[in-house]
């Protein structure tokens, strides 16, 4: 890791030297074009002078700079030194366009490269635990001999692993159908139930965990990809989990009125700095460094509800929670139309 960032600071600096050269070799041929061009249009002068002072038809400098002849050769002269100005200025907007792409291209592959390295080693620690805890349980109940009661509690140990490593595929494969062919089915659906069914799943993940609902006593009815919208719910709440205190709450708030509808999903935790609020929706994108986070993902959690949200014709934005904390609000149209 350490010999490619020294290879890549010093791909950086010979591009540096390069582009520098580049700027100086360019201005000092840009200030001999220029003397050429005076000591041409002199020199065509005087030429010109002596001919027509030969020719007696001028008497002296004053009156052979007002012929027009040399007049006409001014605004030649005066023509080549604005073409030549103009020139240099469109090199080097067009040097500093290109040294911006390029950078900009650079630091988006450092970027990318950062988050695949992130994302294998989340995957690995994501793979490697549920599937150590199922071998486990496997030796356990084959090698030893247990009470009903072990083999109960053994068996939903397993169970739970078993059902995050299925979630982890699930979030794999739906990404990977994000980016190609995903078209959401709507069905008419309450929306009020569905939420509170989410927030149920996710309470009997945590029993501790306080769980807030806020919505209307009458059913909320709109057009909606179930399983997508079942997945944008789960996934906003339990980021609200893994990422504030154990006992702190978690709320789920639903808001509609005739043009679109409402969903928040607020926490005290940690909160988002400002400046990575739109790149967590990026993809394999997570807060801090894979080596030092202490928290279970992937990465594709928000990438995915971005991805849905959107492909319902809606909006999702992080706010700060006041006094700490974060709320994802997103903003759904109210239609009830379905897509044949």
């Amino acid at each position: 890791m350490k010999t490619r960032q020294a290879s890549n600071l010093q791909l950086r600096l010979l591009t540096n030297v390069v582009i520098v050269y580049m700027l100086m070799a360019f201005a000092w041929w840009s200030v001999l074009l220029f003397t050429k061009n005076r000591d041409a249009f002199e020199a065509k002068a005087e030429v010109m002078r002596i001919s027509m002072a030969a020719q007696r038809l001028v008497q002296n400098e004053a009156e052979f700079r007002q012929t027009p002849p040399y007049l006409e050769l001014t605004r030649k002269y005066k023509r080549q030194e604005w073409m030549i100005m103009g020139e240099a200025i469109v090199f080097v907007i067009s040097l500093v366009i290109g040294v911006y792409m390029i950078n900009r291209g650079y630091l988006r592959e450092v970027n990318a490269a950062r988050q695949r390295r992130n994302f294998l080693l989340s995957i690995t620690h994501e793979l490697k635990s549920p599937l150590a805890s199922i071998r486990l349980v496997m030796d356990t109940l084959r090698k030893r001999e247990l009470t009903q009661d072990q083999i109960k509690q053994l068996s939903r140990n397993g169970l739970k692993e078993t059902e995050r490593l299925h979630a982890l595929v699930e979030d794999l494969l739906l990404s990977a159908k994000l980016e190609t062919a995903y078209q959401p089915h709507l069905e008419i659906t309450d929306l009020s139930r569905l939420l509170q069914d989410c927030l149920q799943r996710v309470q009997d993940k945590n029993p501790d965990r306080p769980m807030i609902w806020n919505g209307p006593a009458e059913p909320v009815e709109i057009a909606v990809d179930r399983t997508g919208m079942t997945s944008v719910v789960l996934n906003l709440l339990e980021n609200a989990v893994k990422y504030s205190p154990e006992d702190s709450p978690v709320q789920l708030q639903l808001q509609a009125n005739e043009k679109n509808v409402q969903i928040l999903v607020a926490d005290v935790g940690i909160g988002i700095p400002d400046q990575e609020k739109k790149q967590v929706f990026e993809k394999f994108y997570r807060v801090g460094n894979e080596d030092t986070r202490q928290t279970k993902g992937t990465g594709l959690g928000l990438y995915i509800v971005e991805q849905i949200v959107r492909a319902h014709g809606g909006l999702i934005q992080i706010r700060d929670n006041q006094p700490q904390g974060t709320i994802f609000d997103l903003t759904l149209p109210c239609t009830t139309e379905k897509i044949p």
